[in-house]
């Protein structure tokens, strides 16, 4: 990708509120084929002041983490506009991602990544009514993979726009008792820049706070209870895999009781 300006620097430009209405449509029912039920830790989404900008911070376990993000960012943030970096080789060979607020970043943990995302980012976040999805792992990484190694393209950002709250994300996709895994999700206490903190400081409390979010949720994907949870999608009951097939031959009249 080329570092000159582009129409790819504009991403609020080039985002419609159309197509991120569908493709969220799309996304919540891919999600309920894919998941047992998509479940958000309680208490859920901390209270957050109108007039600040948000960066969400989330982990990066698997390939459906963008789905999430695209499905429930209305649900969660009602009124606020949502965008979030990718890969700048999928973003141009997938050009309909950019209207829906997807904008190409080199998928490096060089200087010349960090220089884009942030020369991107920071319009974005100029208004407070926008939402930043970011996955700072930069790579797939297994949930209780520790440390997190968190790329300090977050970090740079906040320090230059302190006005901006980093909110922690969780994610994980155990399996309990049914065929089909869950999709956990938990957030955490916002953090901010504090005055005079450098890049360095401040991505070590980042990486602090992600990972004790992600620590509790492991807890409680570890205890299999949907009690602490509140259910987004799904949540049919039902037993999956040999059980299932038992119940429904049954049921049809065609095993013995």
């Amino acid at each position: 990708m080329s570092g000159g300006a582009g129409p790819d620097d504009d991403p609020a430009a080039l985002r419609s509120e159309a197509a991120c209405r569908f493709f969220a449509a799309v996304m919540r029912r891919e999600l309920r084929r894919g998941f047992r039920a998509v479940r958000l830790a309680r208490p859920g989404l901390p209270d957050l002041p109108p007039d600040r900008p948000v960066m969400v911070l989330s982990t990066h376990p698997s390939w459906w983490d963008p789905a999430l993000f695209i499905a429930l960012h209305d649900r969660f943030f009602p009124g606020r506009i949502g965008f979030g970096p990718m890969d700048a080789r999928m973003v141009r060979k997938f050009r309909f991602m950019a209207r829906i607020g997807v904008f190409g970043v080199p998928q490096d943990a060089g200087a010349r990544g960090a220089a884009v995302f942030l020369r991107r980012a920071r319009p974005i976040l100029s208004a407070p009514d926008r939402v930043l999805w970011i996955t700072p792992q930069g790579r797939f990484v297994d949930p209780r993979e520790r440390p997190l190694g968190l790329r300090p393209g977050a970090a740079h950002l906040l320090v230059r726009m302190p006005q901006v709250l980093a909110l922690p994300l969780a994610l994980d996709y155990p399996f309990w008792d049914e065929k089909r895994p869950e999709a956990l999700m938990a957030f955490g206490a916002p953090v901010e820049a504090r005055p005079g903190e450098g890049a360095a400081a401040l991505n070590d409390r980042l990486e602090a706070a992600l990972a004790d979010t992600a620590d509790r949720l492991a807890a409680r994907a570890v205890a299999r209870d949907p009690a602490p949870f509140e259910t987004l999608l799904g949540g049919a009951e039902g037993t999956g895999g040999i059980y299932g097939v038992w119940q429904r031959l049954r049921g049809r009249g065609r095993v013995p009781a």
